[in-house]
Formats: C-alpha cells, structure tokens, sequence
C-alpha cells in the first residue's frame, strides 16, 4: 500500500443549476495542477441539496456524468461526488467514483434526511461499496449516513480490515458544524482508519447556511487537514500508508471488536 494523496473540494454550489455548477467547478480544477489521487466533491455537486428530485434527477448517461468521466481522464485520477439519478423512474442520490479510464462504481445513500424530507423525495440504497485505489480499501458514505455507526462500521477478518479510509460527501448546514466535525473524528478512531468529510459553503435555495469545516482525521482522532472554515478551497493531503500500518500494529482493537450483521427492521 503507497501513500496516498486526497483532495478535497471545498466550494459554494449554485442552486438547482447544474450548468453553472459544472462550470465552475471546471474553473477550480483546471487552474489546480497539484498530483493527486482521488478529488472528492461535495454531496449533490451540480445541484445543492434539493428535494425537487424529479426536476433535477440526470440519468446515468446525462452531461454529469460525461463531464465526470473527462475531468477524471484529464487530471489522471478518480473522481467522486453524488448527483440525483433517475433509474427506473426512482430517484436516487448517487455518489459515482469515477476513474480516468471512464469506468465507474457508484453508491446509493442509504440513510435519507428525515428531517429535510428526503426519505418523501429519494429511494434509499442498500449497499455498501469499498472500493480499491493504489492498494487502499476506501469506503464512500453520504452526509446522513455519518450519524449512523454500525453502517459505517468496519471489520476485521484474519488480519485484514475491510477498509483504509472513510469518505463523507455532504451538504451539512452550519449550525450542526459540531456534530459534523466531531463524528468524522469519531468515525476514524472507532474504525481505526482515516476519515475524510467534504462539505459545501455558501447559502442554499432553502436559506440554510454552510460552513464547509471540510476535514481529514487520522486513526487517532487528529485533524490532518488545514482548510479554512467558509472559504472556496482545494486541499490536496497525502495520507501515510506506513503510519496507519503502525497504528493498527499499536493499538490492535480490530481484533476485539464485536461481531454482528446488519440487517433492516421491518
């Protein structure tokens, strides 16, 4: 496993327009040549957090995902961020992970915002998906579901964990900034792995305000990271491959965690 380097885009979303969206984000990362990765976009990218999902559903051959698949051969990386999908005449909210050669994998979040209806609005996914990049095991979750541990729990298995990293992808409103920063932190220490959160600036249609507070925490809770709360940024960090191996060598939790399945409650 090398090290791998991590970027995270921290920008305002225009809303329920994704022209404007892609075009800016198109002017972000063509001006930033910094090697990386992986770049990790906010939740909803082309949209802000709408529940007009029938308006603003693309389908998985839309100019989205176009756009997705040029930026990743271009910059010679992977590419995530989620957008609403139509399939079936179901909507989804769907995080792609993009890479250069233009294939993908994709996740549908799971656990909707109750409170912004959007359990009313999308159909919930029921996957989980981990997904490999430079012998990193990453798993990519959606805002919400960082309130959730078990679904966010990794496991352990003769001497393997089932992931390195873990991925939010949000639109998480300023007053909860609390909340948010302390469960990535959270979220690392538990899973003994990396944690990286990626959220949006800027006022949304609805009037909510966002803070950003985009972070990246170590297995031992510590914020890596330096972006700047309520500021446009693009951050590139490199995560230390040989330091996770040691921590989990040091504190070796994994192998007393409790087993369990998950399943849905009727």
């Amino acid at each position: 496993m090398q090290d791998l380097r991590i970027t995270l885009v921290q920008t305002s979303l225009f809303w329920e327009d994704p022209d404007a969206n892609i075009s800016n984000l198109r002017r972000l990362l063509e001006g930033f040549d910094t090697p990386t990765d992986l770049i990790i976009l906010p939740e909803m990218f082309n949209t802000g957090f709408t529940m007009a999902a029938r308006r603003n559903a693309e389908f998985m051959d839309g100019s989205t995902m176009i756009w997705m698949s040029e930026m990743a051969k271009v910059k010679h990386c992977v590419i995530c961020g989620s957008l609403i999908i139509n399939e079936a005449d179901k909507h989804y909210n769907r995080l792609i992970w993009m890479r250069p050669d233009g294939s993908y994998d994709q996740y549908d979040k799971k656990h909707l915002f109750r409170m912004g209806e959007e359990h009313l609005h999308f159909d919930a996914g029921n996957k989980r998906l981990i997904v490999e990049l430079k012998g990193w095991k990453i798993m990519p979750l959606v805002c919400y579901d960082l309130r959730f541990p078990v679904w966010s729990k990794n496991h352990y298995y003769e001497g393997e964990y089932s992931y390195d990293l873990l991925l939010y992808l949000a639109n998480w409103p300023a007053v909860r900034t609390d909340a948010w920063t302390s469960l990535v932190k959270a979220r690392a220490i538990e899973n003994l792995s990396y944690a990286a959160g990626v959220n949006r600036i800027g006022t949304d249609g609805r009037g909510y305000e966002y803070s950003g507070d985009s972070l990246i925490a170590s297995p031992w809770g510590e914020v890596i990271s330096d972006i700047v709360k309520r500021e446009e940024s693009i951050s590139t960090i490199s995560l230390n491959a040989g330091k996770l191996t040691d921590i989990r060598t040091k504190i070796g939790v994994g192998k007393d965690w409790d087993e369990f399945d998950i399943r849905k409650i009727q």
